[in-house]
């Protein structure tokens, strides 16, 4: 994992898992890799690996296991969905909306646009 000098790293691990969640390979209910363990992957301290799932435990996307460990919440994936799309709305939708003006763009166009481009994946 590469990490961006633009966000926190816990915050950047935060993400990165819950990226996993959604792609499946860890299930709802399913246990994540320990803190020593995903330590050890990211070659980060594990003190930020335990503030990262603080923040995710704090959001409702893992639970924690007292003496078995961490696993990814009943419903992880729908929470992870939600959360991102409430950020999308909040700080993304902003931005592009203010570059849109900047640059002229109608939403139609960015309507076509996002229409050709979905048709390529």
């Amino acid at each position: 994992m590469q990490f961006d000098t633009n966000a926190p790293i816990y915050l950047q691990i935060a993400d990165h898992l819950c990226d996993l969640i959604i792609a499946g390979h860890y299930g709802d209910g399913e246990r994540v890799p320990s803190v020593r363990d995903l330590a050890v992957e990211l070659e980060v301290n594990p003190n930020t690996v335990v503030r990262s799932y603080t923040h995710l435990l704090e959001q409702g996307v893992l639970e924690n296991q007292r003496g078995i460990g961490y696993f990814a919440a009943k419903d992880a994936v729908k929470t992870i969905k939600a959360l991102k799309r409430t950020f999308f709305y909040q700080k993304k939708l902003p931005a592009l909306v203010k570059t849109m003006k900047a640059l002229d763009i109608s939403v139609e166009d960015l309507v076509n646009s996002i229409g050709a481009y979905h048709e390529t994946l």
